[in-house]
């Protein structure tokens, strides 16, 4: 179990709570240990120090920069006795050095977030803590403020004590007071940054990357995070950009260990698959398969000729419900509450919520006091929004200990639903992964209802990173001997799929940067010498990761030369001859085969068993066999893993084959996505829907095929039926004749059918083909003009760095900037470029447009309000939009300046695809809602008008309303009075009622 570390990294002697050193023992056991530290309190220690950096810290106070040991006066005491990786961390805080904590969800970060307050406030400095949404921080200002008195929160929805010396804040707001130099920043000496993982996050994570990039190097930073595999880069990172040495404390240890079950759907009891020691349970996970094995038996005995449905019912569905119902009867009655139980869809948990209906969970007692909280909490909201069936249905629920959470519920219950969770009211809660974010609020058992989630591409199973986050949930410090996660599969499911996704590695963390014009236009205003958006994109952590591969990049190009220098070249002029015949023919084939697969004359012969050649680009799967033949494309909720992407729109026809796939999931480790085995791996037949135009050649021979295959074995049988045809016919399979099998007879195709048959005699007459050694040599040939490739490709990707992409990004941006008149030829910000750099929450270009061609001074207040609604992100509705009147002319309005601008965007050489920009930018599924709503319709009214779930509508308005408001600071900013006042009375015409009601935490 040891750790490499470092040149000027150290890692800290692993202990127990006693101070034991652990190590010793674990390694003479007799049965191997999995080389993981979290079998005891143990921490990794590493510090990223700049060059020529000197401390002139006291050693016998504060420890040294490898070995942090803090000796004096505690800033704040703590009830219990502080960890290793607690204790490091606060040493390397007294050193007033940046720190990054690395660990689980229940190991106890905030206690180093808040020392790092607790010091703040004893040396008289301000501090801020960031965390990525809304709702986190209002649930973060409330335990602060019952820990420290001079707490203060920011969120774009409420502002309270924006003096106070320990801001809470999301982490946009500190991007934006960073962007306008505000005061505050000068006094601040201190920034948390909670959740730093979100870095990932496609849509927002450039808001995190930006925020540390602009910090002044006199701050220090403590970043939070689940743990990931990269903690030492990130570290390195922030080290070279601001100068200063940056810790990492890294911890696999969790608190309560956990045991994970898995329950097949259909069948009956728990198989332990990994114990509290991380050992994987083979024998208990064959048990498992074997269940399927014979419930397979069963349905097929069960069955009366009729055509067994490929799938087994998802979870959701009547049979999956009985089992949710069963394991959380059987969790109840084995005091394994409280209970979480995951799913992946919001509609689900709900459903999964009503079928509890005969169980019951609290005492009298307790349903008193659930009722009083209720009671006590839907005062805030007036008279006709407490008898709302939102609201009214969910009393008798949480009565029985049972509640939902999801980000379609009203705020007001949702945060009801978590006071009510943290004080053991609520027993089972149904909840969405969303419920795994943020604040601690353990359970003693996590439930997965699926292990598939649908991720708007494909139905995947999760990742390892996932999994870690949810079933984190699972164990309550202190409370309980281990935690519990069950998951529930419907399906055999691979050993190492599993396996990955109970004992995978955390993932890394990966940037997501990218310009934004708000960014641009933002530097573009400040320009202060050093904060130029070349200065953003060179300090980027985007950046510094690409720069780091640089030198693994040279090694492996020196690796490929002596590799090519050692390939021998001799007769290479025979080979390039013999090579060439063989691109004449592929050429000619595909003429060939794009005339064969037209569906009139193709679709005959593609019956169930035909071998078919498929190849994709640049990818050549080799021989598979026919499955079957649908007219359109798999839908969402098929199980078969992605299409061969590349040709899907192309093709009204998908041919389902069994192709010899990879084995296991991709390399992130998420997403199944097919590609073929690699030389010398042992890949497994999969059925792959396949749009026709891949298909590149079809056998005349046709295989038998089994009724069913599920089974890994029944498509293994298949695979080998294949390689025992590839053996018997070493030349390659007989193919279809195009003319006298199948009877094409026009005389342009007969003479390509000629040409081939001509160009493969000379193949046949040629010396390397005849004497046999033609593979042998061939292959080091191919593999040497691979390898010279491979050297060009790298190459070509050291010389077209990062960097380079970004500049002419930049370049493009300005342009795009410069055409539609928000800067000068010079790069000198106009007016329009003034009003743009003040809105972050909606498409900043397009919403200028609007301000500045007219669009909103011919609209009042109301139907700017609805028109401004189509900016902000949202769930899609289900339903056929029909719009009033007096909203249809303003969308049109809005989608001609979306096109426009997607235009320009692309003469200027950006990758926009204009109708999606259209599409993006125009949402206009909560217009009507909200013009009603601004016009005073009631909350009960707007919801009966969409089928989009309350939750969402509200967030639409509160991000609405923020987004109002920089609209109203724009329009302030350019002078334009009248779009201001406009701005305002569309924000005040939102601000009432349930839409706005206080957050409970406040």
């Amino acid at each position: 179990m040891e750790e490499t570390v470092l040149p000027g990294k150290r890692k800290l002697p692993e202990q127990d709570s006693n101070n034991n050193s652990v190590l010793a023992d674990e390694t003479t056991k007799a049965e191997p240990i999995p080389k993981r530290r979290n079998l005891s309190r143990t921490c990794v220690h590493e510090v990223a120090v700049p060059n020529g950096y000197s401390s002139s810290k006291d050693e016998a106070t504060f420890g040294s920069l490898s070995n942090p040991v803090y000796g004096g006066q505690m800033a704040k005491t703590y009830p219990f006795e502080l960890d290793p990786f607690q204790r490091v961390s606060v040493a390397c805080l007294e050193r007033n050095e940046s720190v990054l904590v690395s660990a689980h969800t229940s190991a106890g970060k905030t206690a180093v977030a808040e020392y790092a307050i607790a010091m703040s406030f004893r040396d008289k400095q301000r501090v801020i803590y960031t965390s990525p949404l809304k709702a986190l921080s209002n649930q973060k200002y409330r335990e602060l403020s019952q820990e420290f008195s001079d707490v203060g929160l920011m969120t774009g929805d409420v502002t309270i004590a924006p003096n106070a010396s320990c801001l809470v804040m999301t982490t946009e707001i500190l991007r934006g007071m960073l962007y306008r130099g505000s005061e505050v920043i000068k006094e601040v000496a201190w920034v948390i940054f909670d959740e730093i993982h979100y870095m990932k996050d496609r849509e927002r994570g450039v808001v995190w990357e930006e925020s540390i990039i602009f910090l002044p190097p006199a701050i220090k930073m403590v970043f939070l995070s689940a743990t990931m595999s990269n903690a030492t880069e990130f570290a390195e990172w922030i080290c070279n950009l601001h100068k200063q040495p940056c810790h990492v404390v890294y911890t696999d240890f969790r608190p309560t260990p956990l045991q994970h079950y898995v329950f097949p759907i259909g069948g009956s009891g728990l198989y332990l698959v990994v114990d509290e020691n991380e050992q994987f349970k083979e024998d208990n996970f064959m048990k498992l398969q074997e269940t399927f094995t014979k419930q397979k038996a069963q349905a097929d005995g069960n069955k009366s000729g009729g055509k067994v449905s490929g799938r087994i019912a998802k979870g959701g569905t009547g049979s999956a419900g009985s089992d949710i119902y069963k394991i959380v009867k059987m969790i109840m009655e084995r005091k394994f509450q409280p209970v979480i139980i995951f799913s992946f869809s919001r509609r689900e948990c709900e459903q999964h919520a009503m079928s509890m209906s005969k169980l019951d969970f609290n005492s009298q007692e307790e349903k008193d006091a659930v009722e009083q909280v209720f009671r006590n909490a839907v005062l805030c909201l007036n008279e006709e929004d407490r008898t709302l069936p939102a609201i009214e249905l969910m009393l008798p629920l949480l009565k029985r200990g049972i509640a939902v959470h999801h980000s379609g519920l009203l705020p007001i219950i949702k945060e009801l639903v978590e006071l009510l969770f943290q004080e053991g009211l609520v027993k089972a809660l149904f909840a969405t992964e969303t419920f795994a974010m943020g604040l601690n609020m353990p359970a003693k058992t996590v439930v997965f209802t699926s292990v598939k989630k649908w991720d708007g591409d494909s139905n995947r199973y999760i990742g390892s990173g996932e999994y870690i986050q949810m079933s984190g949930r699972a164990g309550r410090r202190g409370k309980d001997e281990r935690g519990i996660c069950v998951i529930m599969i419907d399906e055999k499911m691979e050993m190492n799929i599993l396996k990955d996704m109970v004992l995978g590695k955390p993932a890394p963390l990966v940037s997501t940067f990218r310009l934004s014009y708000y960014s641009i236009l933002n530097l573009m205003s400040r320009a202060e010498g050093q904060f130029t958006a070349e200065h953003v994109i060179k300090n980027s952590f985007h950046q510094f990761q690409y720069e780091k591969a640089l030198p693994d990049m040279g090694q492996k190009i020196s690796k490929l030369e002596q590799e090519a220098c050692l390939l021998d070249s001799s007769g290479e002029a025979e080979l390039a001859e013999y090579h060439k015949l063989g691109l004449e023919v592929a050429q000619l084939e595909k003429k060939i085969m794009s005339e064969i697969t037209r569906p009139e004359k193709v679709l005959m012969y593609l019956v169930p068993g035909r071998l078919v050649k498929v190849r994709d680009g640049g990818t050549d799967w080799g021989w598979g066999v026919v499955v079957n033949v649908v007219k359109k494309p798999p839908t969402a909720s098929s199980t078969l893993p992605p299409a061969l992407v590349s040709a899907r729109g192309s093709s009204a026809y998908i041919v389902d084959t069994l192709l010899h796939c990879s084995p296991g999931l991709s390399e992130n480790g998420s997403r199944p996505k097919p590609c073929p085995p690699r030389p010398g791996e042992k890949g497994e037949m999969h059925v792959v829907p396949v749009p026709l135009p891949l298909i590149s050649g079809l056998s005349s021979i046709r295989i038998a095929i089994p009724s069913d295959l599920r089974p890994a074995e029944a498509r293994q049988n298949v695979l080998l039926a294949v390689q025992e045809l590839g053996n018997r016919y070493p030349q390659g399979l007989p193919k279809l004749h195009p003319v006298k099998d199948m009877g094409i007879k026009d005389p342009e195709f007969v003479n390509l059918v000629n040409q081939i048959e001509e160009i493969e005699q000379k193949i046949f007459a040629h010396p390397l083909h005849k004497s046999g050694q033609s593979e042998q040599q061939f292959k080091w040939y191919q593999r040497k003009a691979e390898v010279n490739h491979e050297i060009q490709h790298i190459k070509s990707k050291m010389r077209d760095s990062q960097l380079q992409k970004f500049r002419d990004e930049l370049k493009n941006r300005s342009r795009v900037l410069k055409m539609l008149g928000h800067i000068d030829a010079d790069g000198v910000l106009q007016l329009k470029g003034r009003a743009a750099c003040l809105i972050d929450t909606g498409d900043e270009l397009l919403v200028t447009e609007l301000m500045f061609n007219g669009t909103f001074n011919d609209l009042d207040h109301h139907q700017v309000a609805a028109l401004a609604s189509c900016f902000i992100p949202c769930d899609k509705s289900n339903e056929q939009i029909h719009l009033r009147n007096e909203l249809t002319k303003p969308l049109q309005q809005l989608q001609d300046s979306a096109r426009r601008i997607a235009q320009i965007q692309r003469e200027c050489k950006l990758d926009i695809n204009v109708e999606e920009y259209v599409e993006s930018t125009s949402r206009p599924y909560l217009m009507d809602v909200i013009y009603c709503w601004s016009k005073g319709a009631s909350f009960a009214e707007v919801i009966e008008m969409t089928d989009i779930f309350e939750g969402s509508i509200i967030r639409l308005a509160r991000r609405l309303d923020e987004f109002l408001n920089q609209l109203r600071a724009a329009a302030h900013a350019v002078g334009e009075v009248d779009l201001e006042k406009k701005f305002e009375a569309g924000s005040e015409s939102l601000r009432r009622g349930i839409m706005f009601a206080n957050s409970l935490y406040l």
